[in-house]
């Protein structure tokens, strides 16, 4: 929280514009809020979705200030707070930083700044906790340079297992890539090959796939291996702690959402609605909610 609101002047406008509201009482049938830069967290939404179907969700993707991988660490958490502003006006009873960049930079401070409003679920965690316990020699981590720069996933990683070798691997050119429809083509295939073909990735027992975008091109990736390689992205792990963290709480939602699902974005154009197909299985409409 510190590092966020470090100079007086930051401090007096953060609050100004932060400022809380009575929350009511959180209910089991209130809707769970997902959040990233994007469309890329939509593979999570669908997890979710598709594992818990009693539960209702409000989807926003900031896609004004996309992507959040070349943003400052001061940015991403800015962003974060007025997303999570916005959610917790919707009733969310739970948040997911479905966005590894943001997880990275500003999942503490939104749980500190909002303490006890609503849960708050990151996708960097539950990751970590499924690699470490395997017990490997060496493992790589792709993300994008907000993610690595973070250095988030070796501190937690080497918390559990200090004796893990972790590579970390900036690969900035796989989402823009991704969200542009070039997966499972010669193209997309050029890119992996350089990125995976890097020097420090060399002798990994495992490959984190630090990014919500990565999922889409798990096959292409798995490929490239050879199954030598055991390959890891956050979908199913984050569904499960969604699961534990509500089910605590007993905020599991035991009937049929009332409301449809939701899909916000901070800006509009139909290439963003034409891409959402590739990221969920199942056609969505996308409303434009310019909250900045």
């Amino acid at each position: 929280m510190a590092a966020f609101l470090a100079s007086p002047k930051r401090i007096t406008s953060t609050f100004l514009f932060f400022t809380f509201n009575l929350h009511p009482p959180v209910s089991s049938k209130n809707p769970i809020g997902i959040f990233d830069s994007g469309v890329g967290g939509l593979t999570v939404a669908n997890a979710i979705v598709r594992s818990l179907p009693n539960e209702e969700i409000i989807y926003f993707g900031d896609t004004a200030h996309l992507p959040y991988g070349d943003k400052s660490a001061d940015a991403i958490r800015y962003f974060s707070l007025r997303i999570s502003k916005f959610l917790l006006e919707q009733d969310c009873k739970m948040i997911v930083v479905a966005c590894n960049s943001a997880s990275s930079a500003a999942y503490h401070v939104l749980v500190d700044f909002f303490k006890g409003q609503a849960l708050f679920v990151n996708v960097v965690d539950p990751l970590v906790e499924k690699v470490a316990g395997k017990r490997y020699r060496k493992v790589g981590v792709i993300a994008t340079k907000a993610t690595v720069q973070s250095g988030m996933y070796e501190r937690q990683l080497r918390a559990l297992q200090p004796d893990l070798e972790i590579a970390s691997l900036a690969t900035p050119l796989l989402a823009p890539m991704i969200e542009e429809g070039y997966v499972h083509n010669e193209i997309s295939h050029a890119v992996l090959q350089s990125y995976l073909s890097h020097p420090s990735l060399q002798g990994i027992d495992a490959l984190l796939l630090a990014c919500t975008h990565y999922p889409l091109i798990r096959p292409d990736i798995e490929a490239f291996f050879e199954g030598k390689v055991e390959i890891f992205d956050s979908t199913d792990v984050v569904v499960s702690a969604v699961r534990q963290r509500l089910g605590s709480k007993n905020l599991l939602n035991e009937q049929k959402p009332q409301r449809p699902h939701r899909f916000y974005v901070s800006d509009y154009t139909s290439s963003f609605e034409s891409t959402t197909r590739l990221f969920y299985k199942e056609e969505i409409a996308l409303e434009h909610c310019p909250i900045w």
